[in-house]
């Protein structure tokens, strides 16, 4: 079945359930206090998400595709920005 939305989008789906994931995470005591990255982490969460949606409703693959490598640049973003809660014991 073709998605009609990108609401129908597995992988836009499971990116929303992360933003859920990252803001629950950083709403944690010492996190919370570090403004700026949480609010960094929190958008980069959020870009994710919102870069499926854009590409999908460009309604062209290729464009489609530059929009999924912003989404994985946004999650490596996320990923390194979680080195810095870990050895901050943020995390």
């Amino acid at each position: 079945m073709k998605a009609k939305t990108f609401e129908d989008l597995k992988v836009w789906q499971d990116s929303r359930d992360f933003v859920k994931s990252i803001y629950e995470l950083t709403a944690s005591n010492n996190f919370a206090k570090d403004y700026g990255l949480k609010d960094q982490i929190q958008r980069a969460a959020v870009s994710i998400m919102n870069n499926i949606a854009e590409g999908f409703e460009r309604n062209n693959n290729k464009e489609f595709v530059v929009f999924l490598k912003y989404s994985k640049g946004s999650a490596g973003e996320i990923r390194s920005m979680l080195y810095v809660a870990l050895d901050l014991n943020y995390i």
